[in-house]
């Protein structure tokens, strides 16, 4: 989605990826298969370009250190992708600046879990490589203790959510800031992903003021250019703790493709240029719907109802490209634009029943 904005700048793009037939390979001008958690991987196609961006926070740090030191300009920082791909050290970030956040022990094997059963009820997070819901285990009472990881982890006291909350950032070089109106995320209990967000969120407007400032404070921070997406919890006493930070263009961001007048990726690409900051207001009330895949399925990608919703108004597709599905992949997703919140969810109701990801 980054690369489909590109081609309006006069910018020359390089991917660096794992698999051959990625998504993105045919969208770039130079594609180049490799690991990026390889160090010298990462340090020779670092070499290749003027200005260095990642789509996924786990990658090899130590060699965006080593291009850092070479003048090669890095978004976000190589010291925040540090603190971020590791949750024990977000943690202790959001306590040292600060930043309420939920209670929270640092855990390195099961035997820590059974150690605090007084902090339950808790999420067991696996400090890194957690991802799209993996790695997060809920552990309520006693009798789930053995739920945990045996992996070094971070427990964290649940707190009573009555929303959960996210507002992307954008600073440029210049310390420049932009911040998009916060959604609104309703997560799929059982994989523990987004299943729908709405934008703006249904807060009132001390609310909304609280999660954009909330939001600015963790960026500023992180002193970095970069877009970053905070997500928070809005807890049933009216407070706000921020959960965790993605460094980078989000799940919560997609719907500001149509929804929004400077969408994510649009400004990540004035981000990594240097360029004024553009307008993050919405353009109009919108959805976003994950499109997952069919729980049974597994193999090369069929997608069934298509038709049906492509003569929707105001509804727009995004499949990602993936040749094959797994139950619960994300494939894609659909944004709708409405003036109510009942028009985006009856329109949403009929694009669930609608869009099937199957297997061939």
């Amino acid at each position: 989605m980054l690369l489909q904005q590109a081609p309006d700048y006069p910018i020359e793009t390089f991917v660096l990826e794992a698999i051959a037939d990625a998504p993105a390979a045919h969208l770039c001008h130079q594609f180049v298969k490799g690991d990026i958690n390889d160090y010298e991987t990462v340090l020779q196609f670092g070499r290749s370009v003027d200005v260095l961006t990642i789509e996924i926070e786990h990658v090899n740090v130590e060699a965006l250190f080593q291009l850092e030191k070479e003048g090669i300009r890095i978004f976000p920082k190589p010291a925040v992708l540090q603190t971020i791909k590791d949750k024990g050290l977000q943690k202790q970030f959001y306590e040292k600046h600060n930043i309420p956040s939920p209670a929270f022990v640092l855990t390195e094997s099961e035997r820590d879990v059974l150690n605090h059963l007084n902090f339950l009820p808790a999420a067991h997070k696996l400090r890194t490589g957690g991802y799209d819901g993996k790695g997060v285990q809920l552990i309520l009472n006693e009798s789930a203790a053995s739920l945990a990881f045996s992996e070094p982890g971070v427990l964290e006291k649940l707190v009573v959510i009555e929303k959960e909350i996210a507002v992307i950032v954008a600073r440029n070089e210049t310390g420049e800031t932009a911040i998009y109106p916060p959604t609104e995320m309703v997560f799929d209990p059982d994989l523990n992903l987004v299943d729908y967000l709405l934008s703006p969120a249904e807060l009132n407007d001390k609310q909304t003021s609280q999660a954009q400032q909330l939001a600015l404070q963790v960026c500023n921070a992180f002193n970095s250019p970069g877009i970053f997406a905070v997500e928070m919890f809005l807890d049933d006493e009216g407070k706000l703790w921020v959960n965790e930070t993605a460094p980078r263009a989000h799940n919560s961001g997609h719907h500001s493709i149509e929804g929004n007048y400077c969408s994510q990726y649009d400004m990540q690409l004035r981000v990594l240029q240097n360029l004024p900051l553009g307008n993050t207001n919405s353009i109009q009330p919108s959805l976003m719907l994950n499109v997952l895949g069919e729980p049974g399925h597994s193999g090369k990608v069929k997608y069934v109802g298509l038709d049906a919703i492509m003569d929707l108004s105001n509804v727009y597709i995004h499949l990602y490209g993936k040749t094959t599905t797994k139950p619960g992949r994300k494939m894609g997703h659909v944004t709708i634009l409405g003036s109510s919140t009942r028009e985006l969810m009856t329109k949403a109701e009929v694009v669930r029943n609608s869009l099937k990801v199957e297997s061939e």
